[in-house]
C-alpha cells in the first residue's frame, strides 16, 4: 500500500485553487481603476490584484508580459521597449485591447477552460458611466471569454456589500471612494433614488501629493511613492499638534537633478489632500440637498456609510462628520465591499435582477 503523502498548507491552498478554478463557473468582477477583484459563486473573493498590465510592442503588436502584482512592480521602472499601464481610468476602460487582455488573464486564473461552458459574469460599473463606456466594458468581458455579461451600478454593489438594508422602504446613503471615482448615492426599495459620480478618488489623491511635493519641495516622486505616503500617514484633517507623524521619502531633486531624501509629515499630507477631500465632501453635501425630505430624515437616523479603498484615508470620516453633522461609518472590509456586493447580486440574482443590466 502506498504511504500517505503529507501536504503543507501552501500546497493545499494551491490544490484548492486549482480545483476551484476547474469547477467554478459564474463570477462577479469589481473592475476597479486601482485593483480588480474576482468573486466566484459559492467561494467568495478569490482574486485581488492591481489593475496593471505590462506589455512589449513589437511590429506594432502588443505582447502582454505581466498582469496584476507582477506588472505593478514594473510601474515607473520599465525600459523603452516595455510599457506598464493601468488600462482603467476613472472607473472606465481607457485602453480597450490591454483591458481585454487583463480581464482574460484574471478570468483564466480562476476559471480553467475546456471542461465547462463559458462563465456568466456580473461586472460593477460607475453610476456615471456613459452608454459607450458601459458597452466597452461589456464587450471587453465578452471578448475575454464570458458567455453572458450583466452590469450593476457601483453604489448598489457597495451598499449590498456593506450589509445595508437597501430593499427596505427607508433611505440609505453610501459613499464609495474608489481609485478613479467617488460614488455618492441614496438608495431605497432596492434601487437608486439619487446618485452622483465625481471623478475623484485614490488616484487623484496620489496626484495631489506628487504635485504638492514638486511645488513645495522641488522633489519629484513616482506614483508608487505617493501611494505609500497616502496609505502610511495620509490624513484628511490637520493634526492637532500641527505636524503629526512623519516619514522619510526619496525622489529626484528638480533643482540639481540628483536623487534626494527628505521628510514629510501629516500636516503637509493633509494640505496636499485638501482639494480632493473637499471635492468628496461637496459631493456628499450636494447629494444631501437633492435627497427627498423623508429619505433625508432616515439618513439623519442611520448616518452615512463609507466604502472603497479611499474610505481608509485617516480621519476622512471625521472630516465628513464636521461638514455634514451626520454620523459617518466606515464599512468592515471596505476594500472588498463592491466585490462582495457584486458577488451577492450573482448569488441572489433572482431577487436582485431589477438592478442588473443585461441589455446589449
Amino acid at each position: 500500500m502506498n504511504e500517505p503523502v503529507a501536504v503543507g498548507p501552501n500546497e493545499l491552498g494551491q490544490q484548492r485553487m486549482a480545483f476551484g478554478g476547474l469547477f467554478s463557473t459564474d463570477m462577479a468582477i469589481d473592475l476597479g481603476t486601482a485593483n480588480t477583484l474576482v468573486y466566484v459563486k459559492g467561494k467568495g473573493v478569490i482574486l485581488n490584484e492591481p489593475s496593471v498590465v505590462a506589455y512589449h510592442v513589437k511590429d506594432g503588436q502588443k505582447k502582454v508580459l505581466a498582469v496584476g502584482e507582477d506588472a505593478k512592480l514594473m510601474l515607473g521602472r520599465t525600459p523603452g521597449s516595455i510599457e506598464a499601464i493601468r488600462p482603467m481610468r476613472e472607473g472606465v476602460i481607457a485602453d480597450f485591447d490591454v483591458a481585454e487582455a487583463m480581464i482574460k488573464a484574471f478570468i483564466d486564473k480562476v476559471h480553467r477552460r475546456g471542461f465547462l461552458s463559458k462563465p456568466h459574469v456580473i461586472v460593477c460599473v460607475p453610476h456615471g458611466a456613459t452608454p459607450v463606456e458601459k458597452r466597452a466594458i461589456r464587450t471587453s468581458v465578452q471578448m475575454a471569454g464570458a458567455k453572458k455579461v450583466g452590469l450593476i451600478a457601483e453604489p448598489i454593489a457597495a451598499a449590498i456589500g456593506a450589509g445595508m438594508p437597501i430593499t427596505d422602504p427607508t433611505g440609505n446613503m453610501v459613499v464609495d471612494i474608489g481609485g478613479g471615482t467617488t460614488e455618492v448615492a441614496v438608495l431605497s426599495l432596492g434601487d437608486i433614488v439619487y446618485a452622483r459620480s465625481v471623478r475623484v478618488g485614490g488616484d487623484r489623491m496620489d496626484e495631489s501629493i506628487v504635485s504638492y511635493l514638486r511645488r513645495q519641495h522641488n522633489l519629484l516622486i513616482g506614483d508608487s511613492t505617493a501611494e505609500r505616503i497616502k496609505t502610511t500617514i495620509g490624513t484628511a484633517r490637520m493634526p492637532d499638534d500641527g505636524r503629526g507623524q512623519s516619514m522619510e521619502i526619496r525622489g529626484r531633486d528638480l533643482l540639481n537633478g540628483v536623487p534626494k531624501e527628505t521628510e514629510i509629515n501629516q500636516a503637509q499630507v493633509a494640505e496636499a489632500l485638501a482639494e480632493p477631500v473637499q471635492q468628496i465632501c461637496e459631493a456628499v453635501m450636494t447629494a444631501l440637498e437633492a435627497t427627498p425630505p423623508d429619505l433625508a430624515a432616515d439618513i439623519v437616523d442611520r448616518g452615512v456609510m463609507l466604502t472603497g479603498g479611499g474610505a481608509l484615508l485617516g480621519e476622512l470620516d471625521l472630516a465628513l462628520r464636521e461638514q455634514t453633522g451626520l454620523a459617518i461609518s466606515v464599512a468592515d472590509e471596505s476594500l472588498n465591499c463592491v466585490a462582495m456586493g457584486t458577488g451577492k447580486a450573482l448569488e441572489y440574482e433572482k431577487q436582485l435582477r431589477h438592478v442588473i443590466d443585461y441589455d446589449s
